[in-house]
């Protein structure tokens, strides 16, 4: 890394912090060897292609003298744009939102109003944002590292080959995060539920997002829990650029 270049740095477990603070999530420790794992995320043909991609000689071809691409800005701009749709709803934090948060609909009935749905397809536009951003910019990161050594040429390569294999396994965990918010959702509910006094009338819906009721506390979990995903979508792109950078100071 270049003296005096930041350096982005991802905690690989936040998110799984982020969402066991919140719910209860049962994690069994596997006794399984990391390439036993592996093994069985990877199918007849990802493993021909992990085994060409590590196959290739890193030194058959000379070094590229090619300038370092300006992949940091690009970078910074698609991160950017992702933190200010998350941090801008339109509704709890001002500003013109790409994704506005929704507020609680009126319904015949208090209980009605309290629906999770809304939030659901919130968090669901929030991850096709995010995938649709960060599958190019990784791609371009990918391709401009091919052009610069045989070494990069070969970490690209490989990069492709566990970005196609793990993909729709990725897309299936991550697909349960909405779900886990929906437990937080009901708990919270519930529990404001039970604190309310007896008699009827008191539960005004207009008031769920104010701070320190049970809604607003909720779409600040919710918002933890979307920065701790962008970050972890992020990290295969920090590490190929990390790994430009190794190489481009040695140089």
């Amino acid at each position: 890394m270049a003296r005096g270049s930041p350096r982005t740095r991802f905690d690989s477990v936040r998110l799984i912090r982020a969402l066991s603070d919140l719910v209860t999530i049962d994690i069994a420790g596997s006794r399984q060897s990391f390439a036993d794992r592996l093994g069985q995320w990877l199918d007849f043909a990802d493993a021909i292609a992990l085994f060409s991609a590590l196959d290739t000689p890193a030194d058959a071809a000379a070094q590229s003298t090619a300038a370092q691409p300006a992949f940091a800005d690009e970078f910074a701009r698609v991160r950017g744009a992702l933190l200010d749709s998350i941090n801008t709803d339109g509704l709890l934090t001002p500003g013109k939102a790409r994704i506005r948060l929704p507020a609680p609909a009126w319904h015949a009935s208090t209980e009605g109003a309290a629906d999770y749905l809304p939030y659901h397809r919130y968090y669901l536009a929030h991850q096709r944002d995010m995938a649709a951003a960060i599958a190019p910019l990784r791609a371009s990161v990918r391709a401009g590292l091919a052009r610069q050594s045989p070494a990069l040429r070969q970490l690209a390569a490989l990069d492709g080959v566990l970005d196609q294999a793990f993909a729709p396994r990725e897309r299936s965990l991550l697909a349960s995060v909405p779900q886990l918010l929906g437990r937080r959702f009901e708990q919270l509910h519930q529990a404001h539920r039970s604190a309310l006094p007896t008699a009827k009338g008191t539960d005004d819906p207009a008031q769920w997002l104010q701070p320190g009721a049970w809604l607003h506390t909720f779409c600040q979990d919710m918002r933890a829990v979307l920065l701790a995903e962008l970050d972890l979508r992020l990290q295969p792109v920090t590490g190929l650029m990390d790994a430009l950078n190794e190489v481009t100071t040695q140089q």
